[in-house]
């Protein structure tokens, strides 16, 4: 099953001008099986989001997009949000003790080489990415972004193979017409949080271009 693993709405993600009902709706007309509202350092509330869940009849999950010191991280499976989460170590540990996973978004952020087309500057900045501290805590990178340019999505699936790391697909969407350029497919069928989380940590799971290929 397709599902996008990174979304943001308004008015719990400032800089997205989706409303949550929106969001849904435009997942379900493109064809994704389900949704994960990742709001910035925002964890919904279960009440509210169980209701967005059955108000459209569809797989909508909790998640949270962390702004660390070692880039934003994604995670699945924490409650609230803590101060420290922005030292990455201290995120890891409260994501553990929750028995949550992490993911860290868009790798390529302020890791992209200025000489792109030097091979030995291109792998210079692919080894000083890959020592990202964060990444030793997640369970995969997001090899593709809906809002990212080709060479940036390029850019992360070559750290995923260095890194030897799984890659993970979102659209990041903040506006509507991000929606469905990407998502992550699932060997098997995911009916909550915790089948989530188990499937991500099993790395059961491959990045699909919804622009470029077919979707199953």
């Amino acid at each position: 099953m397709l599902i996008d693993l990174h979304t943001h709405t308004r008015p719990l993600s400032w800089d997205s001008s989706l409303s949550p009902d929106e969001l849904i709706e435009r997942c379900k007309a493109v064809g994704l099986d389900g949704v994960c509202l990742s709001e910035h350092d925002y964890v919904w509330n279960p009440d509210d989001l169980r209701a967005l869940a059955q108000r459209h009849n569809y797989l909508v999950l909790p998640a949270v997009e962390i702004n660390t010191e070692d880039g934003h991280i994604l995670v699945y499976g924490i409650h609230r949000y803590v101060w420290g989460m922005h030292r990455s170590h201290e995120l890891a540990h409260h994501v553990q003790q929750a028995g949550g996973v992490m993911i860290a978004a868009h790798p390529f952020r302020r890791q992209m080489p200025w000489l792109m087309r030097d091979e030995r500057h291109y792998h210079e900045a692919l080894l000083r990415a890959s020592r990202n501290p964060a990444y030793q805590f997640c369970a995969a990178l997001e090899k593709i972004n809906g809002r990212a340019k080709q060479r940036e999505n390029d850019f992360s699936a070559r750290l995923c193979d260095l890194a030897a790391m799984p890659g993970t697909a979102g659209s990041d969407a903040h506006t509507p017409a991000h929606i469905g350029r990407c998502a992550t497919y699932f060997d098997r069928d995911i009916h909550d949080i915790y089948e989530l989380i188990e499937e991500l940590k099993a790395g059961r799971f491959h990045a699909v271009d919804l622009t470029a290929a077919p979707a199953r």
